[in-house]
């Protein structure tokens, strides 16, 4: 009982100390924040949003605009379920620091200690790669590297994944540079389970989410009840036109972003990290420590300029699942998640005791970056200024100038090439497995193996090489295949690029594929 009136006293106490620094938001302020809420929605074409934020200790809204669904009626409401993507990783980040709080291992325990089949690329990078450095996204690996083991909805296992690392080549010194890499979450993630003894889903769901009070909440789609229907799908907008993308919420990532949650829990979660890791209940999940370790930069990045002058970003960093910045002169920590027609955005300005979360179905980033500036512009009492319409210009003119360019570039002489039978047969990714081209019905198809929704035709485009369209249109990821082929005019290799870089999502990595021809054809 003592202990219990303690930690209520941890929390009231840690509430006063933050509500001395901060003012609350009257309701003229939400008002307005409502009106860019609304204004986004209609300049980004955003079927669906749910908005929550924190201050001063409170949840002050918890609120749903639009649909669930593009082209259906039933609405969003502050309990509807979104797939948060990459704002997973901070709760990965959490259950690790907790599991560091009771003994079980440390920050700095090479990860082989507790996975002792973890393998990279080389016998150094494999033992000195720490805990610390999964959580940091400077592992020496490109960005993306990999994750066509997971995306987009593989029937790869964490053993599969596992056994492929090896193959992944490192494009920068080790932690040296930040990449961000999914993988080293999904590895993360095991280690959660190895050294807790259940899975990282049960973890969190039963040590993170029951604590904080996110009843609603769920480490992955598939765990979401039959009985709940109140769950968003993704909305893609394709040739200026939007069309509904099913999907499972990234059901593969694991501990790198396979959570569904909604606005009322996830602003339970602003409040807890608001809180030093302690709940409005109480319980205390992580210490200030801890915090302190995931809140503390472990990787540089530059700032851009326009960040620079537009919200005085002096320095941007990585911590241990979150995302780090200057904003105005403040500490800003968030993380932004996306998933195929679907986007989130946690942001939180801690001495201010202000935090946002935006979870929608269209995968507009600049829009919810605009509303959590206005969110900040009334929390901050900063000069008025109209994020939305500035972000929707700089967002049509950027997609409009990317979408002329769209499809493959005209060679200026088409080289011919050989008959389609020279280029069938099986390629094998040292990591990825088999991807297989054939002829079907008098056309060349390719297979992806492992991944349901990679499938798709083959069209010549010169020489040895072919435009990839995938059955899948709202993928938006074609890509060339150049075949290497030997005196004998046989397949002996092939390489895979973009054929829209600045459109097609960088968890497409064909470029790191290594295809070779299985079985190795004869000289």
């Amino acid at each position: 009982m003592k202990h219990t009136l303690w930690r209520k006293a941890l929390f009231v106490s840690s509430a006063l100390l933050m509500s001395s620094n901060t003012f609350a938001l009257t309701d003229t302020q939400l008002e307005e924040v409502e009106k860019s809420v609304n204004m986004a929605m209609k300049s980004f074409s955003i079927p669906g949003l749910a908005v929550g934020i924190v201050n001063d200790g409170k949840v002050v809204m918890a609120k749903g605009f639009g649909v669930r669904s593009y082209g259906k009626e039933t609405q969003v409401d502050e309990r509807t379920l979104f797939g948060i993507a990459s704002n997973s990783k901070a709760f990965t980040a959490a259950a690790l620091a907790m599991l560091v709080e009771q003994g079980k291992f440390k920050w700095d325990d090479p990860v082989v200690k507790h996975l002792p089949e973890f393998e990279l690329y080389s016998k150094a990078l494999t033992e000195q790669m720490t805990i610390r450095d999964l959580l940091s996204h400077r592992s020496g690996l490109g960005l993306g590297a990999g994750d066509l083991m997971i995306w987009p909805d593989t029937d790869k296992s964490v053993e599969d994944i596992l056994k492929g690392l090896k193959y992944l080549k490192p494009v920068s010194q080790f932690r040296n540079e930040y990449n961000y890499n999914n993988l080293m979450f999904v590895v993360a993630g095991e280690v959660v389970s190895r050294v807790s003894g259940i899975s990282w889903h049960e973890f969190v769901e039963q040590h993170i989410f029951s604590k904080v009070g996110m009843n609603g909440s769920y480490a992955a789609f598939s765990r979401i009840p039959h009985a709940n229907s109140n769950f968003a799908t993704g909305t893609i907008e394709y040739q200026g036109q939007l069309e509904e993308f099913i999907g499972d919420y990234l059901e593969d990532f694991r501990g790198a972003g396979s959570i569904t949650s909604n606005v009322t829990d996830m602003a339970k979660w602003m409040q807890t990290q608001m809180n030093v890791g302690t709940t409005s209940s109480g319980e205390v999940l992580f210490g200030s420590k801890s915090q302190s370790n995931m809140w503390h930069p472990h990787i540089m990045r530059v700032p851009e300029e326009q960040a620079l002058q537009g919200f005085r970003q002096h320095f941007k960093g990585y911590g241990l699942g979150w995302s780090l910045e200057s904003y105005f002169g403040y500490k800003k920590v968030g993380h932004v998640g996306g998933i195929l027609g679907m986007g989130s955005l946690v942001a939180m300005i801690p001495e201010k005791g202000v935090g946002v979360v935006l979870l929608s179905n269209q995968q507009a980033y600049p829009a919810l970056r605009a509303i959590a500036n206005e969110v900040f512009e009334q929390a901050l009492d900063l000069a008025p200024h109209n994020w939305v319409a500035d972000s929707a210009k700089t967002y049509h003119e950027s997609r409009s100038e990317k979408y002329s360019k769209f499809g493959p570039v005209k060679p200026k002489r088409k080289k011919k090439g050989l008959s389609d039978d020279h280029y069938t047969g099986t390629l094998r990714s040292p990591w990825y497995g088999d991807v297989i081209v054939e002829k079907i019905a008098g056309e060349l198809r390719i297979d992806f193996t492992h991944t349901g929704l990679l499938k798709g035709s083959l069209h010549h485009h010169g020489g040895h090489s072919f435009v990839v369209k995938w059955d899948e249109k709202l993928l938006e990821a074609d890509a060339y295949i150049h075949f290497k082929l030997n005196d004998k005019g046989h397949v002996e290799s092939a390489e895979m690029e973009w054929v829209n870089p600045e459109i097609t999502d960088f968890s497409f990595d064909f470029h790191d594929l290594n295809l070779k021809a299985f079985p190795k054809p004869k000289e």
